[in-house]
């Protein structure tokens, strides 16, 4: 955990996946069936756990942990040489432990928690030694509350969110502002020139979004009935205030040592490679993401005629094709249900084709707050509580737009609100891809290193695209070449988002690329950009290589096993192993999959 990037561990109430290097994430607890290793494993586990959540309540609650409900995030002095010393004791306590462990399973979960553990110090140094620490405390606040005030948690725990609210506002006896502690620890690293301070890009996108998280807060009270308790119109009122001042505060001191060059030192872009889990050079996977896109591009050039026909477009290019398309756009009343309809219809084809074994629960799905496209501005999975679960689920939430940076309304999307990008989407999001995911670990049980310690980027997002591969064939063909733009724009991040950090690329190529070639819309090319320079460098090359890994290993499994290859055994070993990184996955599929098939 470092302070200039305190605010990712309660990213994850909103997105699970979606990159990062915080620790805390995809939480599981062992249950009274799961296998004796997992419980030992999730031992070893809560050692690192217990040295880490209390830096990151809001994100040990939003999990299921008990007693951070009434808990904020630290920004206490000191708290990054308190973090490193409290995370590097218990990573030297399980090194000792590992020395004693006999069950391999065991011990190589030791191994994915050590390593996790020495990555996340790495990174923390790296982030204190290079930048300026600037906390977008709006965010922060609002996902806090956000993780408290939600449809599917325990009414019991709601309350939590005022004493919560109270912590941020310090109005709690001996406690200050969060905004106080956030200016405090800036002020102390702004005393060395050599930091550099935060992309002007970011800080203005903060600054604009500061009304709208206000706004979400309130109305957060207000929806969960908390807004006429007993101190809570002070506290709101003075969170109000406070994140004004906070941004007065950002616009006098921090914007003037903001750098308008977004290119990050790159010991930090490659540390964020790694941590997302790309494990090639960057400039290895621009040259398989070129080839990749050439030829997603020449297989959408020959779909796209057939669509033009099937609909009666005049021009069959895909490029014009995809605008026709967009043009019949689903009304906001109509998006909801609209969506819910496809996901009955993949849910159908899930089932006859075997392609992978369904949870009987039903799935979520519904549009963004204008506060989540804050926060977020692309559609996400909102996971379910993972720790102890008592049927909560997740939700595919659709975002709407994506925020302005100065006033004005919400810059709204056409991507993905006609009929044809549903399916897609909902394969990706929802069922086979991410919801399952999720749903799958919660009915199964998965030891907590397989899921939080062993979590990246690539193994998640790869999975989803791979969901979308499965379903492309059995959707209509507006459907499938809507799913081939999906994936063009993937391999499109995989060399954009590189070329972009390391110099060979301005953003107004980037743009003219993701606008003409792959066809998203100006609000969405802005999101993707935003993504790749200042929201997430990095991040969004672990899509398109997850996908090639996981291909790689569906190829060879099937080469290995010819006529005794079974695609839903395949796909259901694949979610039961929780979010393993490709190198560890092909191990267990290779040592364990295969033989068991091999047997049958």
């Amino acid at each position: 955990m470092n302070l200039s990037h305190h605010a990712c561990s309660v990213l994850r109430l909103a997105r699970p996946l979606l990159g990062g290097t915080c620790l805390l994430g995809l939480l599981l607890t062992a249950r009274a069936e799961d296998p004796a290793w997992i419980e030992k494993s999730n031992a070893y586990a809560k050692v690192l756990l217990d040295a880490t959540n209390g830096f990151q309540p809001e994100g040990a609650s939003s999990q299921g942990f008990p007693g951070f409900d009434e808990r904020i995030a630290d920004l206490l002095p000191g708290v990054n040489a308190r973090y490193r010393t409290a995370e590097t004791a218990a990573r030297d306590e399980l090194e000792r432990r590992a020395l004693g462990e006999t069950d391999p399973l065991v011990r190589q979960d030791l191994e994915i928690l050590i390593k996790a553990a020495s990555d996340d110090l790495t990174t923390n140094r790296l982030q204190e030694k290079n930048l300026l620490p600037y906390v977008d405390v709006g965010q922060l606040v609002y996902l806090g509350e956000f993780g408290l005030l939600q449809s599917d948690i325990n009414p019991a725990r709601r309350p939590a969110a005022l004493k919560r609210l109270k912590l941020y506002t310090g109005l709690e006896p001996g406690t200050t502002p969060i905004t106080e502690l956030a200016k405090a620890r800036y002020a102390e690293a702004a005393t060395d020139p050599k930091l550099l301070g935060s992309f002007k890009d970011r800080v203005e996108q903060s600054l604009a979004n500061t009304e709208r998280y206000i706004a979400g807060i309130r109305k957060l009270f207000t929806e969960y009935k908390l807004d006429q308790l007993d101190g809570a119109p002070a506290a709101l009122a003075a969170l109000e205030q406070q994140l004004k001042d906070y941004a007065a505060w950002t616009q006098a001191t921090v914007l003037p040592r903001t750098r308008t060059d977004f290119r990050q030192p790159a010991e930090i872009y490659a540390d964020n490679l790694k941590a997302v889990g790309l494990d090639i050079p960057p400039e290895e996977l621009m040259h398989k993401a070129l080839v990749a896109f050439g030829e997603i591009r020449n297989e959408m050039k020959s779909l796209a005629p057939l669509v033009a026909k099937e609909h009666g477009f005049a021009d069959p290019d895909y490029r014009a094709v995809i605008r026709e398309l967009k043009r019949d756009q689903l009304t906001k009343d109509q998006v909801e249900p609209y969506y819910h309809e496809v996901i009955g219809h993949i849910e159908d084809i899930i089932r006859r084709e075997g392609i992978v074994t369904l949870p009987d629960r039903a799935m979520n799905m519904r549009l963004a707050s204008e506060a989540e496209n804050a926060v977020q501005p692309a559609p996400h999975m909102q996971p379910p509580r993972l720790v102890d679960n008592k049927g909560e689920r997740g939700t595919f939430v659709l975002t709407t737009g994506n925020p302005p940076k100065v006033g004005g309304a919400t810059q709204f999307y056409d991507d993905f609100t006609f009929k044809a990008s549903a399916w897609t989407l909902t394969a990706h999001e929802g069922r086979p891809g991410h919801e399952l995911q999720f749903s799958a670990m919660v009915e199964r049980g998965v030891s907590q290193a397989r899921t939080i310690f062993a979590f990246n980027s690539v193994n998640v997002e790869g999975w989803a695209l791979y969901a979308e591969a499965e379903m492309k064939p059995f959707e209509p063909l507006d459907g499938q070449l809507i799913a081939l733009q999906h994936r063009l724009m993937r391999a499109a991040r995989a060399f954009i988002d590189p070329m972009l950090n390391l110099g060979l690329m301005t953003r107004e190529r980037a743009h003219d690329i993701l606008t003409q070639d792959v066809c998203i819309s100006e609000p969405m090319a802005k999101q993707e950009i935003d993504r790749y320079t200042f929201r997430m460098p990095g991040q969004a090359t672990a899509y398109f290589y997850g996908y090639i890994k996981l291909m790689e290993l569906r190829t060879a499994t099937e080469i290995a096993l010819g006529p005794k290859f079974n695609r839903q055994a395949f796909n259901d070993f694949i979610i039961g192993e929780g979010l393993l990184p490709p190198a560890l996955l092909a191990k267990s599929v290779q040592e364990r999959f295969i033989p068991s098939q091999r047997a049958k």
